[in-house]
């Protein structure tokens, strides 16, 4: 059993393990809010532009099948895009992105032929480890710094890669945000584009009337979806770390306070006996004396 000197010292650092959680903590909750209204903002810009692209690529009818971006690439590997984290203290945020990647790397036979695009040093870590290809690690600008013309530039990159011949596919590996508790870890389909991929349209809209035609606006709208799903990708992610980086450091905050308080009844109970004893020493001396 630990004496008081050392009960007193255990009492002093879990209270400074407690201020730096509940740091963490605040610095979290703020950062989430911010990557919170981005992620929400940026949605509806994302299912509308997906929802015209579906609508003109419907309208073009055999024409968008010749088009390489709808169409299996002629090579035979697998191209991911891991969107995972810079830092830990975020729970199990990568750890369940990392099972869900393994289990759809296993269940598609792909771990042999699959390559990587990494934003996040946890994620460059986890495969350089476990020896899967990285064909690039996107470490500038920062995770936190990222913007739509960043983005935009990791877009570019995985289009030329896919038309490069060299993949039949891309995805992108990322954790979608659905509420303050719930992050889910996502594997979604990015390249060849597919009617399921852009989520149906509800009308061919033969009724409307474009300017320029409606070939045009395709060709300049495709590069322009394919960017805003990039970057609602990188948002969704950074607002599930910051969620699960705040629900971490919540729950680390609550054990050192019930940590703190077990060890402050541990220590005054100990401190009561020896005050106990030393009045009894006292009073077993007088009576000696007497």
């Amino acid at each position: 059993m630990a004496g008081i000197k050392e009960l007193r010292l255990r009492i002093k650092s879990v209270g400074n393990i407690k201020q730096i959680t509940r740091a963490m903590e605040m610095v979290a909750s703020t950062k989430l809010r911010r990557f919170q209204d981005r992620a929400v903002a940026s949605r509806p810009y994302s299912q509308e532009i997906a929802g015209l692209v579906a609508r003109l690529s419907s309208m073009l009818g055999d024409t968008v099948a010749d088009e390489p971006l709808f169409n299996v690439g002629a090579g035979d590997r697998t191209l991911v895009l891991l969107i995972s984290s810079d830092r830990g203290l975020c729970g199990a945020y990568n750890t369940n992105l990392f099972r869900s990647v393994e289990e759809w790397m296993a269940s598609g036979g792909r771990a042999d032929t699959t390559d990587f695009f990494v934003y996040g040093r946890k994620g460059a870590q986890y495969l350089t480890k476990r020896g899967y290809s990285v064909k690039q690690f996107i470490t500038d600008p920062p995770m936190e710094e990222i913007d739509y013309r960043n983005a935009a530039l990791t877009g570019r990159m995985l289009v030329d890669a896919f038309t490069s011949g060299e993949y039949r596919d891309v995805h992108i590996a990322f954790t979608a945000f659905e509420s303050m508790v719930k992050y889910v870890p996502q594997i979604a389909p990015f390249l060849p584009l597919t009617p399921e991929s852009l989520g149906g349209a509800d009308d061919d809209g033969s009724n409307a009337i474009m300017e320029p035609d409606a070939e045009s606006i395709f060709e300049a709208l495709v590069p322009r979806y394919l960017e805003t799903r990039i970057y609602n990708g990188l948002l969704e992610a950074l607002t599930s770390e910051y969620a699960s980086r705040r629900f971490a450091m919540k729950n680390a905050t609550d054990a050192a306070s019930d940590m703190q308080k077990e060890l402050k009844g541990i220590y005054n109970r100990k401190r009561q006996e020896g005050i106990t004893k030393e009045l009894l020493d006292i009073v077993g001396g007088s009576e000696a004396v007497k």
